[in-house]
């Protein structure tokens, strides 16, 4: 049988190489037997608007149901935060999103889900994986697979969370841009059901399974015609973006310029601090130091977690948390389930620009004079010839991790996740493996972007690929 690698959320592969029928199967029937484990109950599957999604949904719910559990299929493609949703409000024991997430189109994935509608924790995939291939997969039983839909309910249930008497006094526009995902046609949704005056223009709104020619994550160069469109817009005016599965957020300002997730988090926590919330602030190892520098002014306890929502998860679990994210987007906030949420976070970030008169780019600008410190980052995202070459290249950083990049000596080494290098002049450098592809990543932040580059290009030149 083919080998399933697990990541930091779940199990992702190639369309037709390992991600199959046959192996869908296998994994739907380690989530009933982990399900049977603790007790049974029941399971909600959703999925996305990739390849044969619907069909690996259907799968994998027949797997379900064969098992004797109750299976609840997605009437309709769904963005992740809404599968999540659906956990807490059906009462599930567990539920399965079928999405590979931000991942190029010929991916696959299946994402599990615990029964606080939020990632699974390691715990709970690790219970999973043990029983992987224990007993052999029954056939689909479709006829017992019951069908959802919970549109309305989760408007209803966002419309508690945002600020909906300032967002109802905004007329002027808000893009959204849903790459051709999951989240296509829910941001208008709401604010049709919410009664909103604002202009929604989107872009991308309508599924398509390779994503308009793009790799489905909201980074730079996968928004070349959003940028175009923004370049001639004027602030406040922004650009939501939503990955493939909306659970992931970037933002693009007016001017077609690329507001970054750190931003993004940096805002969206001053922004719930001023509503009078408070709690814990959970990053992952590859988040900005400004974060830390704002909770620290905002009189916020600070945790970093490895790179992983299912780690955020879990202080989640343990209460207190007022917001949670990592580097890639994902951001989740207090009030909601513990999950990432772009849809949410596209209304909060509107509302921070209603409230507070200022535009985003405004807001982080006055954070980084709160703060006595710059912003500006990159990440290089390189391919290598297979997940053993990787390995090696983490391996020899982990062993003999180098005294200077570049210009800058290396002064601290931090091996959370990956393994860090905090540079002389307060830059650091972060190389780390994807858990999904056959990729290297390396991140670096410091006070400008020609340090950014410099040692970005000098790292390059450290790994040799």
């Amino acid at each position: 049988m083919d080998e399933l690698r697990f990541g930091t959320d779940g199990w992702r592969d190639v369309i037709a190489d390992r991600y199959t029928f046959a192996n869908v199967a296998r994994v739907a029937q380690a989530t009933a037997d982990y399900v049977a484990s603790t007790g049974g109950g029941r399971v909600v599957v959703g999925y996305d608007t990739r390849f044969l999604s619907d069909r690996f949904a259907a799968h994998v719910a027949g797997v379900i149901a064969a098992n004797g559990l109750e299976a609840q299929l997605a009437k309709g493609y769904l963005p992740t935060p809404v599968t999540s949703f659906a956990v807490v409000r059906q009462e599930a024991a567990a539920g399965v999103m079928i999405t590979a997430s931000h991942n190029p189109p010929e991916y696959n994935g299946y994402k599990l889900k615990g029964p606080y509608g939020g990632s699974a924790t390691p715990e709970i995939y690790d219970g999973m994986i043990r029983r992987l291939d224990a007993t052999p997969a029954k056939a689909p039983d479709p006829g017992a697979v019951r069908t959802f839909d919970l549109r309305e309910v989760y408007y209803d249930r966002i419309g508690e969370i945002v600020d909906l008497e300032s967002l109802r006094a905004y007329s002027g526009a808000l893009y959204h841009d849903a790459m051709g995902g999951a989240g296509g046609g829910w941001l208008a949704g709401f604010v049709k059901h919410a009664g909103l005056a604002l202009d929604l223009r989107e872009l991308h709104g309508v599924p398509h399974p390779l994503f308009y020619g793009v790799h489905p994550e909201p980074i730079p160069q996968n928004l070349v015609t959003l940028r175009a469109v923004m370049s001639a817009e004027k602030d406040p005016v922004f650009a939501a973006v939503t990955d493939g599965d909306a659970d992931r957020i970037g933002a693009v300002l007016a001017g077609g310029v690329y507001f970054n997730s750190h931003q993004i988090f940096a805002v969206l926590l001053r922004h719930l601090h001023r509503k009078g919330l408070r709690g814990r602030v959970v990053k992952t190892f590859s988040v900005s130091q400004v974060v830390d520098r704002l909770a620290e002014k905002l009189g916020l306890e600070v945790v970093t977690t490895p790179v992983g929502f299912k780690y955020i998860t879990d202080e989640f679990l343990k209460g207190d948390v007022l917001i949670g994210g990592e580097e890639s987007g994902g951001i989740g906030v207090a009030g909601h389930i513990p999950e990432r949420d772009g849809l949410l976070n596209a209304l909060l970030l509107l509302e921070s620009v209603v409230t507070s008169g200022r535009s985003l780019g405004e807001q982080f600008a006055e954070i980084e004079e709160l703060v006595g410190l710059k912003h500006a980052f990159d990440r290089l995202d390189l391919k290598v010839a297979s997940p053993e070459a990787r390995d090696e290249v983490m391996k020899r950083l982990h062993e003999a991790p180098p005294e200077r990049v570049g210009r800058f000596v290396v002064e601290r080494v931090e091996t959370l996740d990956g393994v860090k290098l905090h540079l002389a002049g307060g830059a650091w450098l972060l190389f780390r493996p994807s858990g999904t592809e056959p990729l290297l990543r390396i991140y670096c932040e410091a006070e400008d972007t020609g340090t950014v580059k410099h040692v970005l290009k000098e790292a390059r030149k450290l790994v040799g690929v």
